[in-house]
């Protein structure tokens, strides 16, 4: 284990709270942002921070999520290193806008707060939000803690403006049970995070009048293309920034930054593959079943985009079946986190049995119950291709 050299106090934090303290941190030249339920805390804690004189950015405060996406655009084209936060219907209005910033290559980094995508109207978790806009651009981290969506902040800074990357970032934890729930969160002193951080020095800016460059032009069956596969490149060189930034990261923290978790995997024969809080419910019931003799372990994705298709093959290959848990629905599909799991373990010859269940839904719980029920069902071989379903109304478990 790495030994942490960053000094730090231990505080008991909300999820959005511990957020806004590592976004006090860094200091961001601007934050645009609009009210949503359950982000709102995250903005709302920032803006004291902001008029307490404790950070010095500039607060754009807009009348819509389209707008706050649109001034984040704008300054990070400018040049300033530049933050937000949002989630849900949300996210969901800005979606013009954030296929706008990655195709910039603006380096935002928005933390989103998950949570259901309506109709009918719920305020609660799931992934709806961000698994729907997976395929905009925008480089996406899952949070189990508090603690980790703080530190993640940071490496989605440092990632975003790096570059050879230059593309935004999502930083993920579920709604109220991330966001709201207090934990205690280690804070670590401001100048070792400052200087982790460092300064943004953007290579092209709309402000540097000696090197002036054209921002929103139209492209058409031109160049289009090309612009779209530099993108595609960019995302390609992903990982190898994120493990050298998380590296870094860990001298300061001691903690791992790696594409995934892995949970008593070494020797186990029925794996559950999921992302965020369901981990810790399910690290529960391996622990449980370990001790009654059952081989079971838990991968838990944090890097969903870009994906690590193979080294998640490689994570899985040891096991008999693999069941795949989903926060969010992929309609006429196969759900979003399974797909993946399916297109890594294909090139495979030999491979493990692999099931769908999905979970959760408008913040629906997770039991204990649930994930031994799967748990179970791999160790009994019942393995199918069709779709699953945890805690339905309808269903037994």
């Amino acid at each position: 284990m790495i030994m942490a050299t960053a000094k730090g106090k231990i505080f008991p934090l909300t999820g959005n709270y511990a957020i806004a303290e590592a976004m006090r941190q860094i200091n961001p030249d601007v934050v645009a942002a609009y009210p949503i339920t359950p982000q709102t805390s995250i903005v709302e804690t920032f803006s004291k921070f902001a008029n307490d004189g404790k950070v010095d950015t500039e607060m754009v405060r807009v009348e819509s999520e389209h707008s706050a996406m649109s001034a984040c655009v704008g300054a990070a084209m400018a040049g300033a290193r530049t933050m937000t936060a949002t989630c849900s219907a949300g996210l969901a209005l800005m979606y013009e806008i954030v296929g706008v910033a990655s195709g910039l290559r603006c380096p935002i980094v928005m933390p989103v707060a998950n949570r259901a995508i309506s109709a009918p109207i719920n305020i609660h978790c799931d992934h709806s939000d961000s698994i729907g806009a997976r395929d905009l651009g925008w480089i996406q981290i899952y949070n189990e803690t508090a603690q980790e969506a703080y530190e993640n902040v940071f490496l989605a800074v440092r990632l975003a403006e790096h570059k050879d990357i230059q593309l935004p970032v999502m930083v993920c934890e579920d709604g109220f049970i991330t966001s709201h729930c207090v934990q205690n969160v280690k804070i670590y002193d401001d100048e070792t995070m400052k200087k982790f951080v460092g300064e943004n020095k953007p290579e092209h800016a709309l402000l540097d009048l000696k090197n002036p460059i054209t921002v929103g032009a139209i492209e058409l069956q031109d160049y289009f293309f090309e612009t779209k596969r530099q993108q595609q490149d960019a995302m390609e060189k992903v990982p190898g920034v994120f493990l050298k930034v998380g590296n870094e990261l860990s001298m300061l923290t001691g903690n791992d930054y790696g594409f995934y978790e892995e949970y008593k995997m070494n020797d186990a024969e029925a794996v559950i593959v999921t992302m965020s809080s369901a981990a810790g419910t399910t690290r529960a019931v391996v622990d449980r079943m370990r001790a009654d003799g059952k081989k079971v372990g838990l991968l838990r994705i944090r890097l969903f985009r870009p994906f690590p298709y193979k080294e998640v093959a490689k994570a899985l290959s040891r096991a008999k079946n693999v069941a795949v848990l989903d926060r969010s629905m992929s309609f006429g599909a196969n759900a979003p986190l399974y797909g993946e799991i399916m297109n890594a373990l294909y090139p495979m010859e030999k491979k493990p049995g692999l099931q769908s269940y999905t979970f959760g839904l408008g913040g629906r719980d997770l039991l204990e119950s649930h994930v031994e029920h799967v748990y179970k069902e791999m160790l009994a071989g019942k393995v199918s291709d069709g779709k699953k379903y945890l805690g339905l109304r309808e269903e037994t478990v």
